[in-house]
C-alpha cells in the first residue's frame, strides 16, 4: 500500500469539521470566513452544491493556508480527479470506494470514506484512509463508535451524520476522532449570509469548539 497520508492537521488540532452543503454555493464563501472566524478551519464543501468546487477554489484563495478546504461526497474516480484539479486538500465520501481511497493516498491526499460495520471499517482503513467516517453516526449513536472501536481501536472515527452541536462531546468521550458537523451548525446561514446570520454562526462555531477544548481526546491523531 501507498504510505497513508496524514490525518488534515487542521482537523487534527481542532477535532471538528464544517460541512457545507446547501442548494447552490453562493453564500459559501461567507458563511467559510464566519466559521473561520470562530476558529473552525476544516471545512468540507459537498459535491451534491452546485457550484461546488468553484466555491471550493474560491474559499481556498480568501482564506489562504491556514484553512482546509475538502471536497464531500467524493464517490466516484471522476469525482475525486475533479475535486483535486480544484484544489481539494482532503476528501470526504459516504461510502468505501477503494480505488477513490487508493487514487487519494497515491496523490498524498487524506481521504475520509464513510463506514457502518466493522468489515466497512476494515476495509476502508487497509485502502488506505486517513481516518474512517463513521456514516450516518447518529443511527447507532455514540454507542455504536464505541463498540467498534473495541476491536478496532488503532483506526481513527469520524462521526458524522446527525451529529448535532451539543452531542460533539458525546461522541469524542465514546472515542471519536473528531466530528463533522453541518445544519447543526450552519442553521441555514448558507441560505441567509446577512450579517446577523453569520455573527450568530460565528458564536456557534466558538461554542462547539469550547465543548471540544475540555474533552480530553482518546487517541492520538496526528499533528
Amino acid at each position: 500500500m501507498t504510505e497513508r497520508p496524514a490525518l488534515t492537521p487542521q482537523l487534527g488540532r481542532t477535532r471538528v469539521m464544517a460541512i457545507l452543503r446547501s442548494a447552490d454555493a453562493t453564500g459559501l464563501p461567507a458563511v467559510a470566513r464566519a466559521l473561520a472566524d470562530g476558529g473552525i478551519t476544516c471545512l468540507e464543501v459537498t459535491l451534491t452544491t452546485s457550484g461546488a468546487l468553484q466555491a471550493l477554489a474560491a474559499i481556498r484563495d480568501e482564506l489562504g493556508p491556514e484553512v482546509a478546504v475538502g471536497a464531500g461526497t467524493v464517490i466516484t474516480t471522476g469525482h475525486a480527479r475533479d475535486s483535486l484539479a480544484a484544489g481539494a486538500e482532503f476528501l470526504v465520501a459516504p461510502v468505501v470506494d477503494t480505488e477513490v481511497i487508493r487514487g487519494a493516498a497515491d496523490s498524498g491526499i487524506p481521504c475520509y470514506p464513510g463506514a457502518w460495520t466493522p468489515t466497512e471499517v476494515s476495509t476502508a482503513w487497509r485502502a488506505g484512509a486517513a481516518a474512517v467516517k463513521l456514516f450516518p453516526a447518529s443511527t447507532g449513536g455514540p454507542d455504536h463508535l464505541r463498540q467498534l472501536r473495541a476491536p478496532l481501536p488503532d483506526v481513527p472515527l469520524l462521526a458524522v451524520g446527525g451529529v448535532g452541536v451539543d452531542q460533539a462531546r458525546d461522541y469524542l468521550t465514546a472515542g471519536a476522532c473528531a466530528v463533522g458537523i453541518g445544519s447543526p451548525l450552519l442553521r441555514g446561514a448558507d441560505r441567509d449570509p446577512a450579517p446577523e446570520s453569520l455573527d450568530a454562526l460565528t458564536a456557534r462555531a466558538r461554542t462547539l469548539l469550547d465543548a471540544i477544548l475540555v474533552t480530553p481526546p482518546t487517541q492520538e491523531v496526528g499533528p
